[in-house]
């Protein structure tokens, strides 16, 4: 061991004749322990808030979408549908009819987003149809033009509907609803809702609340004719493979489909939600980094009140030709010690406590402001070495003043009433 570590690890251990100095001491290993595993642990959940919500919005969702902005939709599809599937990195698509409504039971109603699907190709591009709890989607299985016809004036249609909507207007699998469409039919009255009554066949629980209280799934003919626009889609869901690619391939689509379209990535749909975390996470860093400055001035504190008491010790060590800056890594060396003991303690504390709450999710959320339901912990390597580096820097800085003071001493006047 080197003499100068050898002597700042027999400070720390030796008894003190003011209890005060140890008493600091340990406040300052305490307030480094709980400052480094607070910071541990607020990371942990601000990455897991944003891991949890990209991974069901984009679980949910296509990577891309592509639409006509100007227009009211996208007619004569399928050729393009074709064109569309040899762009490299696509992996999947999905041709969908979105259109807004009022869905109701009784008296009881609920505003929804409707999406006229082809499930065999829905299920390619997004996972709402294999979060189904309750019933089963067989029945949004596409049937044949005239059979759509016939079942559209004859039959009841069938809906999957999201559980909060569900609980929101009291349905319940085989249940029939009422879906009624603002893009009403012009008759000598007036203009008059397009309302139809559906069957409930399915209950989906993604998880994110936006879609469990607000979003609906039928076939896509049956969304046709309840907006009265035969063979008319709004948007392609494409899914790539690999999805931090998206913004390239959307650029491909664009140029494929020509003038008039726009292609939408999923990072772009939900820039704002990821900036807002992004933000959060700094700002989290911030504040719960004070814990950490104020337990490095604990350590200031703590070596500045040493240094006072190993006065006699220092210029006895000068005397015997122990080098100003030898007596200064002495110190340098304790605020360390005493900063990596803390640091390392606060690790362990903050990736059991993340890995037991990640395990266990007994933390609960009101999913209709944070969007899930429980408190997602995901702690990474790479947070545990930028922590680390903030608390031995900041404890670095707190030792700088003590231990010039203590390099600074001059033997003959310390040792004079000796």
């Amino acid at each position: 061991m080197r003499f100068e570590l050898f002597i700042a690890a027999r400070y720390l251990r030796a008894r003190r004749r003011q209890r005060v100095v140890g008493l600091v001491t340990g406040l300052s290993v305490i307030g480094i322990t709980a400052g480094v595993a607070a910071l541990i642990i607020a990371l942990a959940i601000t990455n897991g808030m944003r891991r949890d919500m990209q991974d069901r919005l984009v679980g949910a969702t296509a990577h891309i979408q592509l639409l006509r902005p100007t227009a009211d939709g996208i007619r004569d599809w399928r050729p393009l549908l074709d064109r569309l599937r040899q762009t490299p990195h696509v992996t999947a698509i999905a041709p969908a009819m979105y259109g807004q409504v009022l869905i109701s039971r009784g008296a009881r109603s609920g505003g929804a987003l409707i999406e006229g699907i082809l499930p065999q190709s829905e299920r390619q591009v997004g996972t709402l149809l294999q979060s189904i709890t309750q019933g089963t989607a067989d029945d949004l299985e596409p049937v044949s033009d005239q059979d759509a016809a016939s079942s559209w004036d004859i039959a009841t249609p069938p809906i999957v509907i999201g559980h909060d909507l569900a609980d929101t207007i009291g349905a319940q699998v085989g249940d029939t609803v009422l879906v009624t469409s603002p893009q009403g039919e012009l008759t000598p009255l007036g203009l008059v809702p397009r309302y139809r009554r559906f069957h409930v066949t399915g209950i989906f629980t993604s998880g994110f609340y936006q879609y469990d209280s607000a979003y609906a799934l039928m076939r896509l003919t049956d969304a046709q004719h309840l907006f009265s626009e035969p063979d008319l889609i709004t948007v392609y869901s494409i899914k790539t493979d690999d999805l931090y690619r998206a913004p390239e391939v959307a650029r491909q689509l664009e140029q494929t489909a020509g003038k008039g379209f726009q292609a939408l990535t999923w990072m772009e749909q939900n820039s704002e939600l990821f900036r807002a975390l992004k933000l959060e996470q700094v700002v989290t860093f911030i504040v719960v980094a004070l814990i950490v400055v104020v337990a490095a001035l604990n350590i200031l504190i703590a070596l500045t009140m040493m240094v006072m008491e190993k006065t006699r010790d220092v210029a006895v060590m000068m005397g015997y030709g122990v080098s100003k800056a030898q007596v200064r890594r002495i110190f340098l060396l304790q605020g360390l010690i005493i900063s990596a003991v803390g640091t390392s303690a606060g690790l362990v504390v903050g990736y059991l406590c993340s890995i037991i709450g990640s395990h266990y999710r007994f933390i609960h959320l009101d999913a209709s402001v944070y969007s899930i339901s429980y408190l997602p912990f995901a702690p990474r390597l790479t947070d545990a070495l930028i922590v680390a580096a903030v608390s031995l820097g900041v404890s670095l800085l707190a030792t700088l003043y003590p231990s010039q003071n203590a390099a600074s001493i001059l033997p003959a006047e310390a040792l004079r009433y000796e």
